[in-house]
């Protein structure tokens, strides 16, 4: 069962003339956004009857699909960059088992595929064989907001790493026939997808991303939904944007006056509307989604 409060929290007085809600994802046990797709990908690892799932993470997706695990009962394997986020305590704590390869995210993602064919484990990536039961789950939040909107024309600002959540708001909102701009918030020089817009996608060289300990979920040198990413952006009407890690602490400052508390790197998507508002470049109804993980 997802725990969470209302998803919206209006912050008309934000940006002057311009009406801002805050789609606030950080109420989740996990404290990640990623929570309904994990969910998801346990309900179809016990409708086929596995009993573990495995997944590589920088650490959000990781502490979901640990809560997702425990909570069905099924058993969870993580596995994550050494050196990065927690180092694995918050998976650890929920019961899943955490292993450390050398690397950056993509060298975990890759050693999780290996170890979930050697365990005849689920595997529960974001580019593995379920992915589309990711997708639908991550399109969670998209319904959420349509029934407390409902057709008003607006744009979602969304933080992004490999553009999953992304790709999955344009396949609701496609389906709902509502027309949302999707816009895309990365880390400068960081993230293919941003480095890339308006495309073609190039991937970006292994040693050219550089992490820090606010940025890191937005760090991508190969963004693993990003084609699908930059066609859902220009598809909507949207745009990629870039904010470096002190535009990223003063939106985590500034949302703490709501009471909302994301992470830096959660407070992405407002750091990017704030930027493009300083540049005059922003009209109508504006929605940013928050991650406290």
């Amino acid at each position: 069962m997802l725990s969470r409060t209302s998803i919206l929290v209006p912050a008309d007085d934000l940006l002057p003339g311009i009406r801002v809600f805050l789609a606030d994802e950080t109420h989740y046990p996990s404290g990640s956004h990623k929570e309904p797709a994990a969910h998801a990908i346990v309900a179809r690892a016990i409708a086929e009857g596995h009993d573990r799932v495995v997944v590589g993470s920088c650490g959000s997706y990781g502490r979901a699909m640990a809560t997702a695990c425990a909570t069905a009962g099924l058993r969870c394997t993580v596995v994550l960059p050494a050196d990065w986020g927690d180092g694995g305590a918050f998976a650890a704590a929920t019961g899943a088992d955490v292993h450390f390869v050398p690397g950056g995210y993509e060298d975990a993602v890759d050693e999780s595929h290996h170890l979930a064919r050697a365990k005849g484990a689920m595997d529960g990536n974001v580019d593995g064989p379920y992915k589309d039961v990711i997708l639908e789950g991550h399109g969670h939040v998209v319904d959420a907001l349509h029934r407390e909107l409902g057709p008003t024309p607006v744009s979602l600002w969304i933080p992004v790493g490999n553009g999953t959540t992304l790709v999955a708001a344009y396949r609701r909102l496609r389906a709902l026939r509502w027309p949302v701009a999707l816009h895309g918030v990365g880390s400068p020089g960081n993230n293919p997808i941003v480095t890339s817009w308006p495309g073609p996608y190039r991937v970006l060289a292994r040693d050219a991303v550089v992490t820090t300990e606010h940025n890191e979920p937005l760090v991508n040198w190969h963004a693993l939904h990003g084609p699908d990413a930059l066609a859902a952006i220009d598809g909507s009407g949207g745009a990629a944007h870039a904010v470096d890690d002190d535009e990223l602490l003063a939106a985590q400052a500034l949302l703490a006056r709501y009471g909302v508390r994301p992470t830096a790197a959660g407070s992405a998507a407002v750091a990017g509307l704030m930027a493009q508002a300083r540049r005059g470049s922003v009209r109508g109804n504006q929605i940013v989604l928050l991650s406290g993980r």
